[in-house]
């Protein structure tokens, strides 16, 4: 693939800031065992990456607003153009040394989703996608996977937190409603990973409630180029302000939103 500017100056964010988080998680393996425990390096890990990710981007593209899960909003002199940053998807993964994780950056353009990276520095996977030029893993072309059925299905979901106690309940009724047409589930550990799977066409389809605009912005934008279909939960395209996202190919997105929905 040929690489334009903008996917050139993402792509080399997400590997600087992917190198800081490698190192980092050598060293989370070896605090497994202390007393402590490695969650106050991981949040510092997690800051690292995220100013490497701000530094090189604010560089490229002076001006550029960006939305960070550690910084929040930072406005700047261009509003047509937004970065969302997750600088570490999978953080618990990264805690407890498992190697799925990732830096997300995805780029909003006057309130579209035009283009977004997903890097896993543990694996060196990138899946890089950009508005009407397609999705490519690794430099080959992507395509989500072509199953009609959820039967023989593989669905990727995301587990709310035991603290949000209505959303973990609903999550029950709906995983109960999806399990009782696949019994392929899997939950990764990170949204964007998530979506990254649908769009290389390793995972059929995907839901979530109660994530951010960072944790999804870049999916949004490769499973799309890969020629699948993404929603919210009610079948809309707010899932940036709703946080909630359903994906798959255009049978599987059918499918699963409907279950999801009448559970």
């Amino acid at each position: 693939m040929i690489r334009s500017a903008l996917m050139n100056v993402m792509t080399a964010a997400a590997i600087k800031a992917g190198r800081s988080l490698k190192r980092d998680f050598g060293e989370v393996e070896n605090l497994q065992v202390s007393v402590k425990g490695p969650g106050d390096f991981v949040s510092a890990a997690d800051r690292r990456a995220e100013k490497i990710v701000f530094e090189e981007l604010s560089r490229a593209r002076p001006g550029y607003s960006f939305l960070m899960e550690e910084s929040g909003a930072v406005e700047g002199s261009d509003k047509t153009h937004t970065w969302h940053i997750d600088p570490l998807d999978g953080t618990s993964n990264f805690l407890h040394g498992i190697p799925v994780f990732a830096v997300s950056i995805g780029l909003e353009r006057e309130g579209q989703l035009v283009a977004g990276v997903v890097y896993n520095p543990a694996t060196d996977d990138m899946f890089v996608a950009e508005k009407g030029q397609g999705a490519y893993f690794n430099n080959r072309r992507m395509r989500v996977a072509s199953r009609k059925g959820l039967s023989d299905s593989l669905v990727a979901c995301g587990i709310p937190p035991l603290a949000a106690v209505a959303r973990h309940a609903r999550f029950q009724t709906e995983l109960a409603a999806v399990m009782a047409k696949t019994g392929n589930i899997r939950r990764m550990g990170a949204a964007a990973l998530d979506l990254a799977s649908v769009a290389a066409g390793r995972c059929d389809g995907y839901w979530e409630r109660g994530i951010k605009p960072w944790d999804i912005a870049a999916g949004i934008v490769l499973v799309r180029e890969a020629g699948g279909f993404v929603s919210d939960l009610d079948g809309g395209s707010d899932m940036l302000p709703k946080g909630a996202i359903c994906a798959g190919n255009e049978a599987i997105h059918r499918l699963l939103l409907d279950t999801v929905r009448k559970a």
